[in-house]
């Protein structure tokens, strides 16, 4: 019997990889059951650890700015076998970088994550992933291009700063000092959203008030966004408006195609594909996810999402063992979901199923080995 581990993390008090190591400690004890681990994740934090599993590379430590220009230490992978970098915007450009008297996404720039792009191109990398999560920013990535050699200019041909409150000024894009290695690189950007670049639903309004922005800054912000658009669209013959995924990160989405012609892809996809997942889980009969907490919110691009889109493909039955699941018995069977169980259905209280995370996954293993494996034997 095969049985695939496909766990994303307990937010908060267990890791995707000491989920697999302590369900495989108990599958690996009875006959004839091989164990496979592939931990997974969406893109969200702990993510650069999934990709460094399956790709074993390095982690570079790199000086860069952060969004409002100090400068930091920021960290990204890079595997030198397969020439891939995986770098997390939000290492350089975000939120977590910042205190909060510093957010205010109208002075804040993605140049950081430019430099890391930059540093990563130097080291010899083929193939950038670059994780749009946790920005700081609404610059539209005129921050990070502007590190690659881009400059953007009003129409007095004045360079202005790559900040969220120029994008309303800009008129031109002057691409001579672009390096040049760019257009021979791929670039994938692991996106879990849908947002247009600018109107009610785009960057500014949905995303610029938790970044510090003011009613004004917002109305402010969104215009720069659309008057930008006209400018991207005419330089790189795009329709920015219309990609989805554009207003992610501040419109980082829209300038990372514009910029780096890159593909906005969910997260999950994207490590799956690093992971090879379609192909591990081949002839598999069980897949056994997990993760803090299963809810409607699992059909937005999480983890269980991807794991269940495969296994559906294969077949394969999946059990989930959750922190807590709010979802019917009936809602779990329409999802795909063979078997399922809680950490709630057997803690004495949130406290508890905390402290004793690892002894409730043990305790949902062997319930499941009891109910599903040996009676399926039987």
């Amino acid at each position: 019997m095969k049985i695939v581990l496909a766990p994303d993390k307990f937010k908060g008090s267990l890791t995707g990889f000491e989920f697999c190591d302590r369900v495989a400690a108990i599958l690996e004890s009875i006959d004839q059951v091989e164990v496979i681990m592939a931990p997974l994740a969406d893109g969200g934090d702990g993510t650069i650890d999934v990709v460094n599993y399956y790709l074993n590379g390095e982690i570079i430590s790199v000086g860069v700015s952060n969004a409002i220009g100090k400068p930091i230490t920021a960290h990204y992978l890079y595997a030198e076998l397969s020439k891939t970098a995986y770098i997390e915007m939000a290492e350089a450009s975000g939120l977590q970088c910042l205190a909060t008297e510093e957010q205010h996404c109208m002075e804040t720039t993605t140049f950081g994550t430019g430099q890391l792009i930059q540093h990563a191109i130097d080291q010899g990398a083929q193939h950038i992933i670059l994780g749009i999560g946790g920005s700081a920013t609404n610059d539209c990535g005129i921050g990070m291009a502007t590190a690659l050699g881009y400059r953007f200019l009003d129409q007095h041909k004045r360079e202005l700063k790559p900040i969220g409150k120029s994008l309303t000024d800009i008129t031109t894009i002057d691409y001579a000092l672009v390096d040049s290695r760019l257009k021979h690189i791929t670039f994938k950007i692991a996106c879990d959203v849908t947002n247009p670049l600018y109107g009610p639903d785009g960057a500014a309004y949905i995303y610029a008030k938790q970044k510090g922005a003011s009613d004004a800054d917002i109305r402010h912000l969104d215009q720069g966004l659309q008057r930008f658009s006209g400018v991207l669209n005419r330089h790189f013959n795009l329709n920015v408006q219309d990609i989805k995924g554009a207003g992610a990160a501040g419109g980082l989405g829209a300038g990372a195609v514009a910029f780096l012609k890159g593909t906005l892809v969910p997260g999950i996809q994207l490590i799956k594909g690093i992971a090879q997942f379609d192909t591990l889980i081949q002839d598999a009969d069980w897949i056994i996810t997990g993760e803090g907490h299963l809810d409607t919110q699992t059909l937005s691009g999480k983890t269980l999402q991807g794991v269940l889109t495969s296994a559906k493909k294969q077949h394969i039955n999946v059990a989930t063992f959750c922190g807590h699941i709010d979802l019917e018995q009936h809602n779990l069977q329409d999802l795909g979901i063979t078997y399922s169980d809680a950490i709630t259905n057997h803690a004495e209280d949130l406290n508890d199923d905390i402290r004793r995370v690892t002894h409730y996954v043990d305790l949902m293993t062997k319930a499941f080995v009891n109910q599903a494996l040996r009676k399926k034997t039987t």
